[in-house]
């Protein structure tokens, strides 16, 4: 059973004793939820059987999210959710890629051991599994929960014990810009603000990458999904998994410092972060609960956080904001809870709110008129969970807009749903759009735009022009003028089929699937060899429409499902930057997630899922070294220098449930580099 959940205030109401649960009694007490201990007892054998290798033995201690605790049940107590709800979210998604299969019975049983296990007493009872019954029935919290009370409004600003501005310095400005001729630093997430994730370093080549062993090894400790994307400046690595931020020695692999953030909003437990951006010795980063936070580079204490997002309406901070002159820009996930997603830029001082663009429009807005939504079901969709970009000399930052919501039934949505599956390209002063290209309108596959960088000029016909390059899980290598905004190629990199069958109800085979195509970390520019050297997912699925749709806060809201395949793999593929011709290809038998780095020493750096690190050959693919970290490559990969050492830092381990089967290994850091004398 993997479903995502957010917290939410507690709400105590009535129930039908005759489904199950006693009334509310005349003194307010709360009603107790009946089922017996028999069928909890199955339920417990049908759990361990079936959904403990994702949710853990505990049911809060797996790699999917928790199904016990004060949260989830106060997540469920909430006016909008009934017992119908939850029970339907089991069925159709347990167990994993496989809802459905079990018998009825099963599911009850399920269902009564999860009550059991957050606080609700057994009775004599049976719990009904009539889903017309069950979707009468809204829990109340047990008295434990309640005795809690509601959660307490969160504030808007938290200011840091001793004060707004950072006891450290760098980097400026200047550096930032400097950046693709520094090869010391990896100071922002893809590297420079044009996120072209190249590195003039070349201390390591392809004829010397054969020798490259780990140097140090960092384990994080931590067991939530990991996915960062470290930034290094000044010999310090910095890196995020969940809501805990870390500064390592990034030649020896040393503590430095560790800040743990504790909502203190309604949030989204489990939500993977990807990363921090740094500028004048502060580290910015989103959190589960909605707040952007600001941290001193140096020490790691807080400076300031304020509260951005909306948990409480599904909205959370999974990307890794980008940072320029007097500004940081972020914005919201997650689609699938039909947020209107929104970029804004905020003070890097204080975090005040600068501008908003909402990506999907308010009422009156342009774009507003390419909704038509059906049955006076909301819209949503338009989540910013992966890099931007930044033309520092036209001052646009580039954003990836994601996939639009309700997922699937496109044609309950009407027109193309603006500005969903779009580049977007914003004054980075006033948040005005300068201009868009929506490269997967009337998407009806979850194939979210997630790439926008690098930025980068190459000669197109002899002609030296601007370009953008644009990926996204549709699987599509795009390339745009950002003069013209002309499509110059697309090129696919992974397995395409029925791209344009419409999904049914009997259900279409597609490819790539709804984790298919390029997912957080995009194509790698490398300027000698003139490519484009994108990682990508090679899964496809089988998309059904739901007989009706409907929203319930805080659940998928697909209006139908996706069931991937069983056979997965991957790919890494070389496009010429000019004309999107394949250079060359090199395919895994895995899914490949990990970030992509080139370097001026003719090497590509690269991860696969199933736990191998590759030094490649830029020009020709050829594999020069292959380590075996012990958890699958999910993260970041970056390349710097500490006291004239060139280093690669692998971010490897548990990048999330969805990729499970792969060994998901523990969170860790592994740092190679050369054998003292090997680069002579």
């Amino acid at each position: 059973m993997t479903f995502r959940l957010a917290a939410i205030r507690a709400v105590t109401f009535g129930a039908l004793a005759s489904l199950g649960v006693d009334a509310l009694g005349a003194q307010g007490s709360a009603p107790t939820v009946s089922y017996t201990t028999a069928q909890s007892d199955a339920g417990a054998k049908v759990y361990t059987r079936s959904c403990a290798k994702c949710h853990g033995d505990r049911l809060d201690d797996g790699l999917a999210p928790p199904l016990a605790g004060t949260a989830f049940v106060q997540r469920w107590a909430f006016p909008a959710r009934n017992l119908g709800e939850l029970h339907v979210i089991n069925t159709r998604s347990m167990p994993k890629n496989e809802g459905g299969s079990l018998p009825d019975s099963d599911y009850v049983h399920v269902l009564a051991y999860m009550l059991e296990r957050n606080g609700y007493a057994a009775g004599s009872t049976l719990l009904s599994g009539v889903r017309a019954q069950l979707d009468q029935v809204h829990l109340s919290p047990p008295t434990s929960v309640a005795a809690a009370g509601p959660r307490r409004p969160a504030p808007e600003f938290v200011r840091g014990e001793g004060g707004l501005q950072p006891k450290s310095v760098g980097p400026d400005q200047t550096a930032l810009i400097a950046t693709p001729s520094n090869g010391r630093d990896w100071p922002t997430h893809t590297r420079d603000l044009a996120g072209t994730r190249y590195s003039p370093l070349a201390q390591i080549t392809s004829a010397n990458a054969s020798r490259l062993r780990p140097s140090c090894i960092y384990q994080l400790g931590e067991n939530e999904g990991f996915q960062s994307g470290p930034l290094v400046y000044d010999g310090a690595l910095y890196l995020t998994i969940g809501n805990v931020t870390l500064a390592i020695d990034a030649a020896t692999c040393r503590q430095k410092w560790r800040h743990a953030w504790k909502p203190i909003a309604a949030d989204l437990p489990g939500v993977r972060n990807r990363g921090v951006a740094m500028k004048d010795g502060r580290l910015f980063r989103g959190t589960s609960d909605g707040y952007l936070m600001a941290l001193d580079r140096e020490s790691g204490s807080v400076l300031w956080a304020r509260h951005i997002g909306e948990a409480s309406k599904g909205e959370t901070f999974t990307m890794a904001p980008l940072v320029s002159d007097s500004l940081v820009f972020i914005g919201p996930a997650v689609g699938e809870f039909a947020i209107r997603g929104w970029v804004s830029a905020f003070r890097v001082d204080n975090g005040a709110r600068v501008w908003r663009f909402n990506i999907v429009p308010a009422p009156g807005e342009p774009g507003a008129e390419t909704w038509h939504m059906a049955n006076n079901l909301p819209v949503g969709g338009g989540a910013v969970w992966t890099p931007l970009s930044f033309d520092v000399q036209k001052q646009l930052l580039f954003v990836a807009a994601a996939n639009p919501a309700p997922d699937f039934p496109e044609a309950m949505r009407g027109g193309v749903n603006l500005y969903t599956n779009s580049l977007l390209a914003i004054h980075a002063a006033t948040g005005k759009l300068a201009w868009y290209d929506q490269l997967v309108p009337n998407d009806e596959h979850d194939w979210d735009l997630t790439q926008v960088s690098p930025l980068y000029r190459a000669k197109v016909g002899g002609t030296l022009r601007n370009l953008v390059a644009t990926t996204g899980k549709d699987g599509v290598l795009r390339v745009l003028d950002r003069d013209s905004h002309a499509r110059l190629f697309a090129t696919p990199i992974t397995t395409l089929r029925n791209q344009d069958a419409p999904v049914t109800k009997a259900g279409t085979h597609a490819c790539p699937g709804v984790f298919g195509g390029v997912q957080w970390n995009g194509p790698a520019f490398h300027p000698g060899a003139n490519v484009l050297i994108t990682p990508a997912v090679d899964w496809c699925a089988k998309f059904t429409l739901d007989d009706t749709v409907k929203f319930v806060p805080f659940q998928m809201y697909l209006g139908g499902q996706a069931v991937p395949d069983t056979a997965w793999g991957g790919w890494i593929t070389a496009v010429d930057a000019s004309t999107g011709a394949v250079r060359w290809k090199l395919h895994s038998d895995a899914p490949v997630l990990a970030g992509v780095t080139t370097t001026a020493g003719g090497l590509a750096f690269a991860g696969e899922l199933n736990g191998d690190f590759l030094a490649l050959d830029a020009a020709s693919g050829a594999v020069r070294y292959r380590f075996q970290t012990g958890g699958a490559i999910g993260g970041g990969i970056v390349t710097y220098e500490v006291k004239g050492t060139q280093y690669v830092a692998v971010a490897t381990g548990r990048p999330g449930p969805f990729w499970a089967k792969a060994h998901p290994g523990a969170p860790t850091i592994v740092v190679f580099s050369l054998p003292s004398g090997a680069n002579k």
